[in-house]
């Protein structure tokens, strides 16, 4: 089976394949404050690294979601989650607090997906 990468860099890669599956890296906002846009700007790196590996949110298999603040940023977070996926088509989904590797970061989202 081929193994495939995706936006490599020295540490990690941003996507890997391995047959239909697709499995995404952490990913974190830019620059913005808010839970509220940082989870969209999560989100549309998601769709960016999804279509570069022939996938899509409607082909998400499993979520992982680690917020800074889980009772401050859950229900805001979810808002915005809830709003992106298409109906019917949520994956499975875990959410935790950790602390997280900038002290800007609310939040990041890791998931797996199938292929189209």
């Amino acid at each position: 089976m081929n193994i495939t990468r995706i936006n490599v860099n020295p540490r990690l890669s941003g996507a890997v394949t391995l047959a239909d599956l697709v499995f995404l890296s952490g990913q974190v906002p830019g620059d913005s404050v808010d839970i509220h846009q940082q989870t969209r700007e999560v989100l549309a790196k998601i769709d960016a690294l999804l279509a570069e590996a022939g996938s899509d949110k409607d082909h998400l298999l499993s979520a992982t979601i680690y917020l800074k603040d889980i009772g401050r940023d859950f229900a805001a977070m979810n808002d915005v989650w809830s709003a992106w996926l298409s109906p019917g088509q949520a994956p499975t989904r875990t959410t935790v607090q950790a602390e997280l590797a900038r002290a800007q970061v609310l939040v990041e989202i890791t998931v797996i997906a199938v292929r189209r």
